[in-house]
């Protein structure tokens, strides 16, 4: 019993410096040394008809009071919730009259007690869509669009690769390395980016990371535990696995998609969805090469290949409605490094399968080839969308 109060004094003695870090904050008992460190995160803005609603957080360690609001520069006459003080992480909403026009480019500033000022831009005012039967079916059917039928179309292919020679199934598999690591590495820069855009508080180069292997090691001890059982089919279970990763990266597409519409950039909009379209027909052939072989009868297979495409391309259909109606890049961030995490656990099961004869085979021209070709092909279709 001594030994464990022993053992518990360091944490004892962590956790009471904890507290009183928080209670006196960075700068502790010399705080009447400093100036305030105000900071002032503006997380979303909502617009209604005469009406900008801006939702913030205090993202400094000091209290920060919103003194005034500007429009344009222009002083207007503003409601806060819950008040105008925010206390360090605490959330608020501004709600500012404003005649804003639709079409035009509105900046906001806001005005501290002590003088700074935090500025956000509305490139094209808009009104933010509501949760109703119109915007659900179309941002439904822009995921459709770019996710599900372009999918089902790669699926297509298969009759095509059933009477492919060992060699070439792996360079095929091998190509859909290459097209996994591409969307792989495409998702981890968007999240880089992404961490520029949510509050410093929140840690975003920590939440890519906790993302990204609570993913992967999910998914490693999901596919250990699978490959014990005998009546599972590695080949079968590999389709399934590609399909999700590729899912989940498609979840991260509907969420530009779907936000690029709500905040009115719609010429934007429409370039990403036909630049997806080209883009994610490929991933059909991804999810196919690990049973080209395998599925030789329609009939016996058309349940697997169902599901298999609204794996991978349903999600895009979730992703637009959620950066419709409630775009965060915070949850954007933490969805983006779980797909990052699904697609190199996928890539890690391909690397296993493609060398389960020799490890020397995967580094053959032929599997070289072939994941330098993925790449390329994921690069060139790539170039549509920007």
């Amino acid at each position: 019993m001594n030994k464990i109060i022993v053992a518990l004094i360091p944490l004892i003695l962590l956790f009471l410096l904890i507290v009183f870090f928080i209670s006196n904050g960075p700068v502790g008992v010399l705080r009447g040394y400093f100036p305030p460190v105000e900071k002032v995160f503006m997380e979303k803005v909502t617009l209604e008809p005469n009406l900008i609603n801006l939702d913030l957080i205090n993202d400094g360690p000091d209290q920060v009071t919103i003194a005034q609001v500007l429009v344009n520069n222009v002083y207007y006459k503003f409601k806060m919730e819950p008040s105008q003080t925010l206390q360090p992480l605490q959330s608020g909403k501004i709600i500012i009259n404003y005649p804003w026009i639709r079409g035009n480019t509105e900046h906001i500033t806001l005005l501290t007690s002590n003088g700074l000022t935090f500025e956000k831009d509305i490139p094209v005012a808009v009104e933010t869509p509501k949760v109703n039967e119109q915007y659900l079916t179309t941002f439904a059917l822009l995921g459709v669009y770019v996710g599900v039928v372009p999918v089902f179309l790669g699926l297509l292919w298969l009759p095509s690769l059933r009477k492919l020679s060992e060699r070439w199934h792996k360079f095929l598999l091998s190509l859909t390395a290459g097209l996994l690591v591409f969307l792989g590495l495409e998702a981890f820069s968007e999240a880089i980016e992404l961490i520029k855009k949510i509050p410093a508080a929140f840690d975003g180069l920590g939440l890519l990371i906790i993302g990204f292997f609570f993913s992967l090691f999910t998914l490693l001890a999901i596919s250990e535990a699978a490959h014990k059982q005998k009546k599972v089919n590695k080949a079968v279970f590999l389709s399934y696995l590609i399909a999700l990763g590729i899912g989940l990266h498609n979840l991260g597409e509907g969420l530009a998609i779907g936000s690029a519409y709500a905040i009115g950039e719609l010429s934007l909009g429409i370039l990403l969805v036909l630049g997806f379209m080209i883009h994610n027909v490929t991933e059909g052939l991804a999810i196919v090469a690990p049973v080209a072989k395998l599925f030789t009868n329609w009939k016996s297979y058309i349940k697997h290949l169902l599901l298999l495409g609204l794996l991978a391309g349903g999600p895009t259909v979730i992703g637009a409605w959620i950066g419709g109606f409630g775009y965060s890049p915070t949850f954007a961030l933490i969805f983006l490094a779980i797909g990052i995490g699904a697609i190199f656990q996928v890539v890690y099961e391909l690397v296993k399968y493609i060398a389960k004869d020799s490890l020397d085979s995967l580094f053959s021209a032929t599997n070289a080839s072939g994941f330098i070709i993925g790449i390329l092909i994921l690069y060139v279709t790539g170039l549509v969308v920007v």
